[in-house]
Order: C-alpha cells, then structure tokens, then sequence
C-alpha cells in the first residue's frame, strides 16, 4: 500500500529489532518485558503446568485426553451458572419443550467460540486479554477492560445471589439473603487457594461440583418423568408453534445466558495450564484437537444438565397459571404472597421454582434442588473470579501479589452484590436478573469480536489462523449472537415506558456503537477485507514468530 493514501504499516522486514529478532508492534505477538529485577516471584495460576505423556504414531491416546482434561469443565461451568439456570427453567414454564432446539443450536455456537480461545491461548501463550493488551491501543483497550468488567461484575452478582437463594432455601428462611452472599464470599476465598494443593486436584473438586449438579437435576428429572417424545421432538425441530412475544423473549435469553463474554478470556488462559511446546507444529495441533474434544464433551455434559431443567419445569408447570400453584404459599415458604390469586401464567425463577418443586414433588425435591443451584453457583463465582484476575492482570499487566488480586477482583464484583442483598427481598430479583443479563447481553462484541480478529491474524496464529471457511461462519455467527443480544436489549428498554430514560439510552448507544465500529473495523481487516486496511494497526501480513515466547509460560 502506498504511504501516502494509508498509514503505514510495519512488515517484518523493516520492524525495528529486540536482541536480533524481526518484531512487529501490531502484528507479532511477543513476549512482556520483563522487569529489571523483583523482589519476589510473581504468582499465577499456571505455576504448576500438567505434563503431557508421549504416544509415538497415536492417531488418539485417552491417556493424553486426560492430561488436557480440565480446562474445558472449568470453562462448562459458566453454562450451568445460576442465570442459566433461570434462564431454562423460564423458558420451559413458558414454552413447555418447544425451545429445547435453541438451547441445543446455542450451546454449539458457543462450542465454536470457545474453540477459537482455546486455539488462541495454545498457539500464542496468551490468554485474549494479553493479546488484546498488546494490540490495541491504550484508549481503546482501557474501555475493553471496563466493558469486560461490568459484564464480569454482571455475572458475578447473579452466581452469588443464586447460592444466597440457595442457602436461604436450605435454611427455610433462616438465612437470609446478605448472610448468604457473605457466607458466598467467605467459602469462595477458602476454595479459591485450592489449587495451592495442586492444579488437578481444583480441577477435580469442579467435577466433583458438576456431578453433584447432574445429581441433583437429574434427580427432579427422574422425579417429574418428562414425556420423552416431545422432549425429542422439541429438541430436533426447530420450529414453536403457537409461540408469542413471550417465547421469543425466552429464546433470545437462552441464547444471552448460554454466550458469555467472559468465559472466552477465560478459556483462553485456562490452556495455557498443559506443558505445550508452541515452537513444536506438532505438539500444537495435537493441544488443539485434545482441548476441542474435551470441551466437546464438556459441553455435552453442561447441555444434558440444562436438558434436566427444562424439561422438569416443562413437563410439571407449563401452561400453569397462579390460582394451579397458589397452594404452595402455605408450604414451608416464609412468604404467603409468593404466588397471587388470579389466573395469570405462572412466572418463577430459582428461588419460586425450588418451592414449587417442593409443593407437588415433595420437601426432598425442594432441598435437592437448593443444592444443585449451590453447586452451580459456587462454581461459577469462582471461575468468575479466575476471569476477573486474568483480565486485569492482562488488560493492565498487573504485577501484585496474589492475594491483593484476589481481595480487589472480589471486592469490585461483591460490593453491589451485597447492597442489592441488603436493600432487596429474595421474591423481589427478577427484574434485577433482567437487567444483569442485559448489561451482559451488551458486553458480547467486546469478547466475540477480539477472539474472531486474532484468531485470523496470521501474524499471529502463523499456521493456525482461521481458513476462509471458519472466518465466513465465525463472522456470520458473532454477527447473528449480537444482533439476537442487541434484540433482547431493545425489548427490554422498551418495557421501561421512561422518555428520560430512553434519551439516555440513545446517547449511550452512540458511544456504543462508535466503539463496536471500531473493534468490527480492525476485525474485517484482519478478515482480510483489504480495501479497509487504512490506518489500521492490525495487518495480518505474516511476522516472523519470537522465538523466546515459550520463555515467557515458564
């Protein structure tokens, strides 16, 4: 490109050089330089690294399955957090199993997504906010960070108000609501320094809260005895009949809740936990093809446990209206006004729907289903909290010790958690849920598009860069997750009925917009959409790799 009609753009041949290799600001990835001198190590998470047994000429090798075993359940567990679960339970009362196909059709999409962090932090070794905090520019990757954090921060509330519900449930009332989200904070420190025993040994105690979960909703499934046929059919045919406003508002959900932005940072640094020689084409195709079959199977795990839900709240409530339901206000709830006298559609969410469980299934019902969504609440805080620290630690290059990482990730996430506690009842948090997963349906783009744009650099993924294939569907995909999110968020102000507020809302949307522009515009550059490579700092011309990289996973 002539200099003159575009800005110019560093190519390896005439990047400047560090200790005799060819860099590229915008184009390479290198390593961080590494300070002068500490006074002490700096501690991560990937100071134990998994080693990988050799299998000469294995087409496929179970033992080294199981080494890369891991990284894909912790990444699972954001699809069985609390809003999730929510999410399946609202959308079986009010779809019956007409939307299971959604549920199935999303939780693929984000197997693909996922897919693309995990290549990420295996052929870079860096996780995607390492990446993003050496590519973008200073401006642009601060408000990356912020956006990231409000969905973190999102996320975290309803992973901690979902174990306050739980322990309240537990407890008959007892607990209430604040000293459940203090007890939350509390077990969360203590479980967090786990790995100190051994990075497998906090990968097993995640199986272990997975299994109780698939114990637990299995258990209601087997209980409620769903109509297997209709469960198939609902699942396979992607077609609701007699679907409305309501329905839809339900399918855009699943598909907000199951795609979190979050859990792309924090796949991409999970990876980085195997022993991996990147300069080694080989080792690196194979990491690639174990980690996508682990989370394959991950998936399919978290999808069968969502499966459970549905189908348990559409085979017992769908089509229930209060008036079937208001009995259970006399059945061990501290609430006699929880369900209304009237004919409306009955409405519940994790706390309404563990009494109704326990009103017609029984009191086992109702304990067994409080401590399905402990598990999966207390799981997710915590692997809320891994993607908190890496964020930060990526975004701002954080060198503090480990344990004032931890104090300030859980202090940014807790605080508002904890007011809403206080000041809010346990009957009273669906719209709260309503607004967490809107502030997080806006927060997709700022993961989407970052993973899809280097994932296509091949400066930076060399060999591993994304075909023309996987950055046609990768973008139709990313464009359609958005626009589904962006639906469910014009809905939701919609239903505000406030001029001021949606004056506000526009004058934010410009902004928004404005800055999703810009990410998208480095994103079809690096698609190889060329006729935009105007000024851009990204090129996807091919650098010559670092060589020193592995030293910076050591």
């Amino acid at each position: 490109k002539s200099p003159s009609v575009c800005c110019a753009v560093l190519s390896s041949e005439d990047s400047p050089q560090e200790n005799g290799v060819h860099t590229n600001q915008y184009s390479s990835i290198s390593p961080p330089a590494s300070p002068v001198a500490q006074d002490e190590p700096f501690s991560t998470y990937f100071e134990e690294r998994v080693p990988i047994p050799d299998s000469e000429n294995q087409l496929f090798s179970f033992r080294k399955l199981w080494a890369f075993t891991g990284p894909g359940f912790l990444m699972s567990i954001a699809y069985l957090d609390p809003g999730n679960i929510e999410s399946d339970l609202q959308s079986g009362a009010a779809a019956g199993f007409k939307l299971l196909w959604v549920l199935l059709v999303s939780t693929i999409i984000g197997l693909l997504l996922q897919r693309l962090a995990a290549r990420l932090g295996v052929v870079t070794g860096m996780h995607l906010a390492e990446v993003c905090n050496r590519q973008y520019s200073t401006v642009p990757r601060i408000i990356l960070w912020l956006m990231v954090e409000l969905a973190i921060i999102g996320s975290d509330m309803q992973e901690v108000i979902g174990c306050a519900i739980a322990l309240n449930l537990l407890s008959v009332g007892r607990i209430p609501l604040w000293g459940g989200v203090l007890i939350t904070i509390t077990d969360t420190f203590v479980f967090l320094f786990l790995d100190k025993y051994g990075l497998r040994k906090l990968e097993a105690f995640f199986g272990f809260l997975i299994t109780v979960m698939a114990v637990s909703f299995g258990y209601e499934y087997v209980l409620v005895k769903p109509d297997q046929g209709e469960l198939l059919k609902g699942m396979f045919v992607p077609y609701c009949a007699g679907c409305g406003p309501v329905q839809l508002e339900q399918a855009v959900g699943i598909v907000g809740a199951v795609i979190m932005p979050h859990n792309i940072y924090l796949h991409s640094a999970l990876v980085k936990s195997r022993e991996v020689d990147r300069k080694n084409k080989k080792e690196v195709k194979e990491a690639n093809k174990y980690f996508f079959i682990e989370s394959t199977i991950a998936l399919f795990v978290s999808f069968l446990i969502n499966v459970f839900v549905v189908a348990v709240f559409a085979q017992a409530f769908y089509n229930k209206s209060n008036i079937e339901v208001v009995k259970c206000n006399a059945t061990g709830s501290p609430h006699t006004d929880l369900f209304p006298l009237n004919n409306n559609t009955l409405e519940v969410d994790i706390y309404k729907g563990g009494i109704v469980l326990g009103c017609f299934f029984g009191p086992a019902a109702l304990y067994i289903w409080a401590i399905g969504i402990l598990a999966a609440g207390q799981s997710s805080t915590m692997t809320g909290t891994y993607s908190g620290q890496f964020v930060m630690e990526g975004f701002l290059n954080l060198r503090w010790s480990r344990f004032a990482r931890v104090l300030l990730t859980r202090s940014i996430a807790i605080t508002p958690t904890l007011l809403v506690a206080i000041f809010q009842d346990v009957q009273h948090l669906t719209g709260m849920n309503d607004f967490l997963n809107v502030l997080q349906s806006l927060q997709l783009p700022f993961a989407l598009i970052p993973i899809l744009t280097f994932t296509s650099l091949k400066s930076i993924m060399n060999d591993f860069a994304n075909g023309l294939g996987w950055k046609i569907s990768g973008g139709i995909l990313i464009l359609g997750v958005c626009a589904i999110n962006m639906y469910f968020v014009i809905v939701y102000v919609t239903s505000l009925n406030s001029v001021v507020l949606y004056v506000l809302a526009a004058l934010i949307s410009v902004a928004y917009l404005a800055f999703v522009a810009y990410l998208a515009w480095h994103c079809l550059v690096a698609l190889g959409v060329s006729c935009l490579d105007c000024c851009s700092r990204v090129s996807n011309r091919p650098a010559v790799l670092i060589e020193e990289q592995s030293e910076y996973d050591s």
